[in-house]
């Protein structure tokens, strides 16, 4: 596993977010926490899943936002500052479904054209598990309660809410089909431990 990718991403979110964005960077902790709670879930793409977690919304950044799509400006910045992994940099873009969001901000042909979905649907899930499973401020949630929170602070019939209407079936399905697999993961292990233990670190 490539640690140094994943302390590498620590440090460039705490530098975007931190100060100008705290509760947000709090949020990024979180999500980042979760994607090492997937370490036997994902293997040796663990480093890469969890770099994509703490810079998922560095986008959000003051600086940094300037189409005002945090997806598209985090990975144009991790492109362009950083020359970041490709497989990264995809990862942010198009994390959570965003592609349903820029179709619904008229970039959805920006967004595909910079930064193809990846075809790897075990990372793409898992990402958008630990995103949607995790609190504005951190903390562990349910799917259910993260989409009822996310619609209520931007209201239903806002852009976001629309996206959200639109991206829900996609989300609960992605983390279905992860929860399936830390089930079979703790089903082989025996006593449900393996991968898992570190979530509530």
């Amino acid at each position: 596993m490539d640690e140094a990718m994943a302390a590498w991403a620590c440090a460039v979110a705490e530098g975007e977010l931190a100060e100008p964005l705290a509760r947000r960077w709090t949020h990024s902790q979180g999500v980042a926490r979760r994607a090492v709670g997937l370490t036997g879930a994902v293997g040796g793409d663990a480093e890469l899943l969890i770099s994509a977690a703490i810079l998922h919304d560095v986008g959000y950044a003051p600086r940094l936002a300037l189409s005002g799509f945090h997806p598209l400006d985090g990975a144009r910045f991790l492109r362009d500052s950083h020359d970041a992994d490709k497989r990264l940099v995809r990862l942010v873009a198009n994390h959570s479904f965003a592609l349903l969001e820029a179709d619904e901000r008229g970039l959805r042909a920006v967004l595909e054209a910079e930064f193809p979905l990846l075809d790897d649907q075990r990372l793409v899930d898992a990402l958008v598990y630990c995103d949607m499973t995790t609190t504005p401020d951190g903390q562990v949630t349910t799917v259910e309660a993260r989409l009822a929170e996310i619609t209520g602070r931007y209201g239903s019939d806002s852009l976001v809410g629309r996206f959200i209407r639109r991206a829900s079936p996609d989300i609960l399905a992605a983390v279905g089909r992860v929860e399936a697999a830390l089930a079979v993961l703790s089903t082989e292990v025996g006593d449900g431990s393996h991968g898992l233990g570190i979530l509530n670190e």
